[in-house]
């Protein structure tokens, strides 16, 4: 499912902190194809596309769909139903509070337990599966069914999934992709954030720099412990933000109530002092 239409962007949803070498999600976790997680992955549902690694436990409150030949070097435990594609390896337990779809070539080191039914067999892909069984409800008539298996679907759409697109790298040491990132507010996060263009929002911590080749943007009250850098965009450090490292970047705006501790470089122009608050969200 997440292989042919990659996920567009990094998204880190608020509240998103990395405890524990975990990645711990109040939301949906969804993981692009190709992807390599040097961290466990906490969350409500998670999904992971084709050739994802996972170098930790993944630890879902809802469901969990592992694609094909994914790598699990842990432990997975599902509160709901798990759907696990052929020829996925996982190191040590599976452990499914509901029913488990399980593909061919499957290799779980420890063994696996369902409370539910067990079928072993190559799952439906996830998206296939809810235009199956919502075509069928309508056909039945179960038109508010229909409505609320959408409407549960769509429960969290204010706060987003965490997404994670194709080919990423996330790791203690650094988040690197190939797309923009977007990390929300209230988040602690390790790692540096290498990205095309990057959206800081308020009230975050993170323990590594900013780097992108476009614009850079630090929210409010966000204290990011390294450098703030990009190549060919504007920086803009925002309200009571706290940079405790250098700024680079064509263009930098740096509000009047922020803080940067070391060097400001601007190839164009450059504004210090000068008020321009966070539009409204």
């Amino acid at each position: 499912m997440l292989g042919p239409t990659p996920i567009d962007q990094l998204h880190i949803p608020d509240g998103t902190t990395v405890k524990e070498h975990d990645v711990v999600a109040d939301s949906d976790v969804l993981i692009g194809a190709q992807s390599q997680l040097r961290l466990g992955v906490r969350g409500h549902n998670v999904v992971a596309g084709e050739r994802v690694s996972v170098d930790g436990d993944i630890e879902a409150a809802g469901d969990c769909r592992l694609d094909m030949w994914c790598e699990v070097t842990g432990n997975v435990l599902v509160e709901g139903d798990a759907y696990v594609g052929e020829r996925t390896h996982i190191t040590e337990r599976l452990v499914v509070g509901g029913d488990l779809d399980i593909g061919d070539d499957v290799d779980i080191e420890e063994g696996f337990e369902a409370s539910g039914w067990i079928v072993i067999r190559n799952p439906m892909p996830t998206l296939t599966f809810f235009v199956m069984y919502l075509t069928h409800l309508l056909r039945l008539g179960e038109a508010e069914d229909a409505q609320e298996l959408v409407e549960e679907l769509a429960a969290d759409s204010d706060r987003g999934p965490l997404t994670i697109p194709q080919s990423a790298s996330v790791s203690d040491d650094a988040w690197r992709v190939s797309t923009p990132a977007t990390i929300g507010d209230d988040c602690r996060l390790h790692g540096n954030i290498r990205a095309t263009e990057i959206d800081v929002g308020r009230g975050n911590n993170v323990f590594g720099s900013l780097r992108a080749q476009n614009d850079v943007t630090v929210g409010a009250g966000t204290k990011i412990h390294g450098d703030v850098t990009t190549r060919n965009g504007s920086v803009h450090v925002q309200g009571d933000a706290v940079v405790l490292g250098d700024v680079s970047g064509h263009d930098v705006t740096i509000d009047e109530a922020a803080d940067v501790d070391g060097v400001i470089r601007a190839r164009g122009e450059m504004r210090v002092g000068s008020v321009a608050d966070r539009d409204a969200e």
